[in-house]
């Protein structure tokens, strides 16, 4: 597939004048929208807006290519934009946006429009057809200059000959696996030309591996760059030195990356869990621990939000008067659901140790871990090894994951010095068997004291009242809007969560509620103090109004990223509000998420709307009083 059968010319706008990056997603919308791509506009520009949020599309050298995956998307395609004087779109390299293509990919569509897309991002690298697109005066004109560069770069792969020897390698991927993982690619092979070390780069986009590294490659090469924002493959690269960063600094920084590689500053990676070389770039202890956390937390959360809401439903549909003991239960309907969504929330400890131990140790980890988990989940004693007599809970499941996850560490080391013969039944008998019996053995004894722990932490929960209880949900809620998606909001959820699984329900509807004011308060004050934002920022404040009521607070980080020292503190105060109020009216909350939408499973419900309305109202507020009233012509 060409990249001209993807951009229909009803797509191309040029010389555009735009004042701001949202504006800039808005006009490309419309464009792919006009060239009958997609079939829901709303839920396209959510999949363009989520995407934004993990990290800007704007690439620098003048381009930005946002884009998105989702199931809005009926045939794949491009829409294409020129700005006259330039945008700020919040670029990695600080620069204005001068030239703008829009991707869109369906979610079952297969993959051959990857190619294009694939092709279209490492043309963008050069600079003489980059300046040729924004010269262009027609759409067919611009289209023409496509299919000429698309044909050249064609005939010289054809031509290029095959470079059996490969100083550098390098591998990049990016969580949608559609640009930047290109880009990167492309950048890092220039620059191994330029300075006359020939690099290969192994892409891991969205249609899988491709100019996959060959063992030989590896074995002859200096090192490898990994320039990815996910998991790669890595057991291959076991004795090379390794210099992982991401994707974006593939990008940004190849000749510098390479550099690296020349200079032998790179560590060893070795595989089997023996100690790396430390130098500058490694990450610090804390780091490392919060990503081996996150990994659990992140594959966790679908069973916990699943599984909960699956319950939340149970009790919807259940009548409570048939019996009261067996209250989610006395119907088919809710039986069933309560059943299923028992099972998937039961499997979140083990996962989230699992998880934890994989990022660790790798795939030996995750069984040790897993089991870890479950041991933790029963709360197995050395007195009573069937368990029921103790509950370690998410706290105990926590521990397991790393107890796991270090326990294969060192037994990979233990193990290093057998033959090489051996290497085959080390992860299928001795890490699974020995792992699983030590990370059990050691979980059991920490069981008691974890369980004394959560049971202290269970008990004093549900002695509180008053002040104290008044508090707890102003600190938690508070929490959700301090970074909005990041460390601290995930800290107050997964706080929540593991509480919903203790039977204190009161605790997720304060951290609910805190999570949805952000976007809220922040469309409030678009609707009602309009002399406060642009145009573009009013258009954009009616779509959070969705965000916050479906408990999505990443609406907000355009807006607090645009002006953090207003949106944010305005945010909390609002949330804080909310959670408070939340906790003052006794509202309970069952389902670990859905806004608005699980409003009939929350307990106290009208108060509860209350304490989110009163709370959007104090961040509106707030956040109108500090931001000071914009020029008419900028209105």
């Amino acid at each position: 597939m060409k990249i001209t059968e993807l951009l229909d010319i009803r797509s191309i706008a040029l010389n555009v004048s735009v004042s701001s990056k949202l504006e800039t997603i808005d006009t490309l919308i419309d464009l792919m929208d006009a060239s009958g791509k997609i079939t829901n506009v709303k839920d396209y520009k959510e999949g363009i807006l989520k995407r934004e949020s993990l990290s800007t599309t704007g690439i620098g050298e003048g381009i930005a290519i946002p884009h998105a995956q989702v199931a809005a998307v009926k045939k794949p395609g491009l829409a294409a934009m020129t700005i006259k004087n330039g945008v700020d779109y919040e670029s990695l390299d600080g620069q204005p946006v001068y030239l703008c293509f829009m991707i869109a990919a369906p979610v079952d569509g297969g993959n051959i429009h990857l190619q294009a897309l694939a092709k279209l991002s490492t043309l963008l690298m050069d600079e003489s057809f980059r300046q040729k697109l924004i010269d262009a005066k027609t759409p067919r004109e611009f289209l023409d200059i496509i299919d000429k560069q698309e044909a050249l770069k064609d005939a010289q792969e054809k031509n290029d000959k095959v470079n059996n020897f490969y100083r550098v390698l390098a591998v990049t991927a990016c969580p949608t696996g559609i640009a930047h993982t290109f880009m990167a690619a492309e950048n890092l092979t220039k620059a191994g030309e330029e300075m006359g070390y020939p690099l290969k780069a192994e892409t891991n986009g969205a249609d899988g591996a491709q100019n996959i590294l060959t063992q030989s490659e590896i074995d002859a090469s200096d090192g490898i760059i990994i320039a990815a924002d996910k998991n790669v493959e890595m057991s291959r690269f076991d004795g090379k030195p390794v210099l992982s960063v991401s994707v974006t600094q593939g990008i940004q920084k190849p000749k510098e990356l390479i550099q690296k590689i020349i200079d032998h500053q790179v560590p060893i990676y070795h595989h089997d869990g023996e100690e790396m070389v430390e130098n500058s770039t490694s990450e610090g202890v804390g780091h490392s621990i919060y990503k081996h956390l996150m990994n659990g937390v992140s594959h966790m959360l679908p069973f916990v939000i699943g599984g909960g809401i699956l319950i939340a439903l149970a009790f919807l549909f259940d009548d409570y008067s048939i019996n009261p003991a067996n209250f989610g239960k006395n119907t088919p309907l809710a039986a069933y659901l309560k059943t299923i969504g028992e099972q998937a929330f039961g499997l979140m400890l083990p996962i989230l140790a699992g998880y934890i131990a994989m990022s660790i140790a790798d795939r030996p980890g995750l069984a040790v871990g897993f089991i870890g988990g479950i041991v933790a989940k029963m709360g197995c004693t050395f007195g009573n090894p069937a368990g029921g007599d103790v509950n370690a809970g998410f706290l105990g499941a926590l521990l397991a994951g790393f107890l796991g996850g270090y326990l294969v560490l060192g037994l990979k080391k233990v193990f290093s010095h057998l033959p090489k013969s051996l290497d085959g039944i080390k992860p299928i008998l001795i890490y699974p068997v020995l792992g699983i019996l030590m990370v059990s053995v050691l979980t059991t004894f920490i069981n008691p004291f974890v369980g004394a722990i959560n049971t202290g932490l269970s008990n004093m929960l549900n002695s509180m009242g008053g002040t104290s209880k008044v508090l707890l949900g102003i600190v938690v809620a508070g929490m959700q809007s301090t970074d909005m998606g990041g460390p601290i909001n995930k800290a107050s959820y997964v706080f929540a969560t593991s509480q919903l699984a203790e039977g204190n329900f009161e605790i997720m509807a304060a951290v609910m509620a805190g999570g949805m004011i952000p976007p809220l308060a922040i469309a409030l004050s678009t609707t009602l103090f309009k002399n406060r934002w642009t145009k573009d920022e009013q258009n954009s404040g009616l779509v959070n109004y969705v965000m916050g009521l479906a408990f999505i607070s990443e609406g907000a980080i355009p807006f607090a990223a645009k002006d953090p020292l207003r949106v944010i503190p305005s945010c909390i105060a609002g949330s804080a509000v909310a959670g408070g109020l939340s906790m003052f009216f006794g509202c309970s909350l069952r389902a670990p998420h859905g806004g608005i939408f699980v409003l009939p499973t929350i307990g106290n419900p009208l108060m509860y709307a209350l304490a989110i309305i009163a709370g959007m109202i104090v961040g509106c507020m707030v956040l109108s009083m500090l931001k000071k009233p914009l020029k008419e012509e900028n209105c």
